[in-house]
């Protein structure tokens, strides 16, 4: 028998207890929500259970919502059963003044690079990773450039025509 989303979401239901939520499928990808203190117990459970088997993480990024005041970063995990082929999202989401999470390193080799790249974009901190530090910005930047902090575009700039971006 192929596994399915459902029977996902029912052993994670059954396992986490009302700890998860917001359950949902956009385009048919099961995607919840956790606690980021579950981070690491969520991505063992997912990876050990014989039935689920989701052994490998697709992709580890960040998402800013500056207008969601204690929950500003999601830190969001694809994961993917290569057996059955079903992938699955999860996110969870921390203050940005204290944007603590631990570390994912020692279940997936791969979260190593993503890490750093999510702590460089968005300032996010993976308690006991191995290495985290600056991968594609400068060291001296003293910002995090994906967070949604900063203006697109200068405003007060006059070498510019606004017909040329189709806004004139």
């Amino acid at each position: 028998m192929s596994l399915t989303n459902q029977t996902v979401k029912e052993r994670l239901q059954k396992h986490f207890e009302g700890q998860l939520g917001s359950f949902e499928e956009p385009y048919g990808m099961l995607s919840f929500e956790a606690p980021k203190e579950l981070n690491l117990k969520i991505m063992q459970f997912l990876y050990d259970d014989e039935e689920l088997r989701f052994q490998f993480l697709t992709d580890l990024t960040a998402v800013h919502y500056p207008h969601q005041p204690g929950r500003e970063l999601a830190i969001v995990y694809h994961l993917h059963n290569l057996t059955d082929n079903l992938r699955i999202r999860f996110k969870v989401y921390t203050d940005i003044q204290k944007p603590d999470i631990f570390t994912a390193t020692q279940l997936f080799s791969a979260a190593n690079w993503m890490e750093r790249e999510t702590y460089d974009f968005f300032g996010v901190n993976f308690i006991g990773h191995p290495n985290l530090k600056r991968i594609l910005n400068v060291d001296e930047m003293d910002y995090f450039p994906l967070r949604k902090e900063y203006p697109l575009e200068d405003q007060t700039r006059t070498d510019k025509d606004d017909e040329m971006f189709g806004r004139g």
